[in-house]
């Protein structure tokens, strides 16, 4: 990356001690991930999808005057926010929600399958060495710091890392702040609940899991978003459409301008799976479901921009 790239990341201030290290613009690959603590101790929230982006991240933490962290939590598997772990290793433990650890295991080295033209550098995958069922709180210095479970949602092992104190939630993929949310490997029922779990938190300075820092009103766009999908979802699965004909069918309205909306036909996999009385986060076919993403792009697979 040159200093003129447009994925270069950047720190934000969100609160003394509190910073977040936003990945524009947000894109396939591009996650957010943050961090806190003092000169004695730091904690991180996620890594990053590369190790070259990871040690970027680990350079900001330096760079703000905080050791290398000794817990890093994952919102979820994802390998772009789980890929970077190693490079915080061994300082670091890695916490997050008993199924994020299975999830993570089960998972590999999935971003290389779907990119394989990405280059990751050097990814072991390391999933959490601490795991919780419902919630679990850690402190960091006298920052308190809850980690709260929200059944599933974006993946069936979500975390939402909230800062009571200070007044920040990171959301993990919960929130794409200018982007399609991405459910198939969870629920559309369980998101629109882990929404309702966000607003009752009551911060005021939201870190998206990819997209600009924002505020609560993020909840609202995501839920008007979730909501059309499970309209969408029900006319097309009444009238006996496939998920990918309901979705090039479909009148993007003010979702059109947001990043990969082709999403969509992954989401209404998802929402028709629902319909069909299968539990939330039942496992979907991720052949059939990107397929049909890279269908509705053109015939073009989804691109990695880390």
């Amino acid at each position: 990356m040159s200093a003129t790239d447009p994925t270069d990341p950047y720190v934000v201030a969100l609160a003394p001690k509190v910073h977040a290290f936003v990945q524009p613009d947000g894109g396939w690959c591009l996650n957010n991930a943050g961090f806190l603590g003092d000169a004695r101790e730091s904690l991180l929230v996620d890594t990053a999808a590369t190790e070259r982006r990871a040690r970027l991240l680990r350079e900001a933490v330096l760079a703000h005057g905080l050791p290398v962290p000794g817990t890093v939590v994952s919102t979820h598997h994802h390998g772009d926010h789980t890929y970077g772990n190693g490079v915080f290793l061994p300082e670091a433990r890695i916490v997050g929600h008993e199924n994020c650890r299975r999830e993570q295991l089960a998972a590999g080295h999935q971003l290389h399958l779907l990119w394989p033209r990405t280059d990751f550098g050097k990814v072991d995958i390391l999933p959490p060495s601490v795991t919780y069922h419902e919630r679990l709180t850690l402190y960091v210095g006298d920052v308190e710091v809850r980690l709260l479970h929200p059944g599933p949602a974006h993946t069936t092992g979500d975390t939402i890392v909230h800062l009571p104190d200070q007044g920040v939630v990171f959301t993990g993929d919960l929130v794409f702040h200018g982007g399609t949310p991405f459910l198939p490997m969870g629920s559309l029922t369980g998101s629109l609940r882990a929404l309702e779990l966000l607003r009752s938190l009551d911060a005021p300075t939201v870190v998206p899991g990819h997209g600009r820092v924002t505020d609560p009103s993020a909840y609202d766009a995501t839920e008007r978003y979730l909501l059309w999908v499970r309209e969408l979802a029900a006319e097309g699965y009444a009238r006996g459409a496939t998920p990918l004909e309901t979705a090039r069918r479909a009148e993007l309205g003010e979702f059109a301008a947001w990043r990969e909306n082709e999403r969509l036909v992954a989401n209404l996999h998802r929402a028709y799976a629902e319909l069909e009385g299968l539990p939330e986060g039942h496992a979907l076919d991720p052949a059939v479901v990107f397929g049909d993403m890279a269908a509705m792009n053109g015939g073009v697979p989804v691109a990695c921009h880390a």
